[in-house]
């Protein structure tokens, strides 16, 4: 899910980049779009715990950084509302799951002690 999401944001980085020159939202939007993928992929080799919920939080930071950067490229008028609308809604998908296995992961941590 999260992979293919870095995919898709990926191609819009390069449309974007190729097609009007703005670069540095573009690569914004590049970093925290394709960082909530590695750092989910991270997570499951975690260490402990612990360490699964912190590179899970980071990858769920990610996500919401990602989803202001589309916010501004669709204000500012670099990606058209259909894309935006395809991205946001895909974003928030990963979002919610994100949350819901932070949230099991701390309720199993809690029953564990």
């Amino acid at each position: 899910m999260s992979y293919a999401f870095a995919l898709k944001v990926v191609n819009v980085y390069k449309c974007i980049a190729s097609g009007s020159g703005e670069r540095v939202m573009a690569t914004q939007l590049l970093k925290s779009g394709t960082s909530i993928g590695a750092n989910v992929h991270e997570a499951v080799r975690a260490q402990s715990k612990n360490d699964f919920i912190a590179k899970m939080s980071i990858a769920l930071k990610e996500s919401y950084e990602t989803e202001y950067w589309l916010s501004l490229l669709k204000d500012s008028e670099y990606i058209s509302v259909a894309d935006y609308d395809k991205l946001y809604k895909e974003n928030c998908d990963i979002t919610n799951v994100i949350s819901r296995i932070i949230l099991s992961a701390k309720s199993n941590d809690n029953k564990e002690k």
